[in-house]
């Protein structure tokens, strides 16, 4: 099969097509041809950069997303059969006291190649409605959106929840996810199309926070008393600042992304004295995977794609991510010809 391989860290130029074995299934193993694996700004552009904080073992192919249809069974395999058509989830295991967890496209490769090997239990099955383009992207923000909003802030019906970077995929996927939980939405990001995004997706209020003040204007649409909750995704030092000063008394920020920088100033004053809650969050459940492509499936949850390219142009779509061109997730499919 062709895949892109990466055998040492650096630029997009890193990544080659080459003609590397396909892989065999094993027990309890599905091989997947891949029809759909987006391309994630951590977890694919600051793990080919060589900066993310775990070893990543070269040789390396990239994508823990990938959505395709099952082309063979592993022994043992009971839930699943040819021409299923699946999404994954990444966390293939959880690992233990010794031992770090398995993660697609991390410890193990990935999805930018025409098959992979998945586990039978992180495959899900895609709703007919819904195309795997889609699928990649619902089963990789959704999920983590709704426990982000659900599980860790407690999110109750009519609380205002800012939502940063509106327009990226995590962002999208949590403007829908809270509206559909009942709360009321602020959906901030860095030009007046990208704040557009999440309007169109149902928030009641957006901000420019390239030209606007960000904590000034929460307080003024909340009436005052600043957000409920605060989603954040990119972890840049003034955007962080100003995001954790718009939280209210008894406010909750979660945090899953950092690649605006990660390391941000924080105000304890402003913490201890309305008492807030910070907290990072990448967890999720195969509730919440299947819940996110049920609602996609009934038209209820929609993604921003910007463009569906090769997998042969690979070096192209990092070059255009890290340039932050365009609105919306930039699709890799193995089938398409340059």
């Amino acid at each position: 099969m062709k895949a892109m391989v990466m055998r040492e860290f650096g630029p997009p130029e890193v990544m080659r097509l080459e003609e590397v074995p396909t892989p065999v299934p094993g027990p309890g193993e599905v091989l997947v041809e891949v029809h759909a694996v987006s391309v994630n700004r951590t977890l694919d552009l600051i793990v080919r950069s060589g900066k993310y904080p775990r070893n990543i073992k070269l040789p390396h192919v990239l994508g823990v997303d990938p959505a395709g249809v099952v082309a063979a069974l592993g022994p043992g395999v009971t839930t699943r059969k040819i021409g299923d058509r699946v999404a994954s989830y990444l966390l293939l295991d959880r690992g233990g006291p010794d031992r770090p967890p398995t993660m697609l496209g991390l410890s193990v490769w990935g999805g930018y190649a025409q098959y992979v090997v998945l586990p039978e239990k992180v495959t899900y099955l895609v709703p007919d409605a819904v195309d795997l383009a889609t699928a990649t992207v619902v089963s990789r923000h959704a999920p983590l959106a709704f426990s982000m909003l659900r599980d860790k802030a407690k999110v109750a019906p009519q609380e205002w929840v800012l939502v940063m970077g509106a327009a990226g995929g995590l962002g999208s996927a949590a403007v829908q996810a809270a509206k559909y939980l009942g709360a009321r939405v602020i959906a901030a990001a860095g030009a007046p199309e990208r704040v557009q995004v999440g309007i169109d997706l149902g928030a009641d209020a957006g901000i420019d926070y390239r030209h606007a003040d960000l904590t000034a204007e929460v307080r003024r649409i909340t009436g005052g008393k600043g957000a409920d909750i605060v989603l954040e995704n990119i972890g840049d030092p003034d955007l962080f600042r100003q995001a954790f000063a718009s939280l209210g008394r008894g406010g909750r920020m979660v945090t899953a992304g950092s690649h605006g920088g990660g390391i941000v100033p924080l105000d304890v004053s402003h913490l201890y004295i309305n008492g807030i809650t910070i907290m990072g969050w990448t967890g999720q459940n195969d509730a919440d995977v299947n819940e996110s492509l049920k609602a996609a499936g009934e038209g209820r949850f929609r993604v921003v794609i910007d463009r569906i390219m090769p997998l042969s142009e690979a070096v192209e779509a990092h070059r255009l991510v890290g340039e932050r061109d365009g609105i919306g997730k930039l699709i890799l499919d193995p089938r398409l010809s340059a």
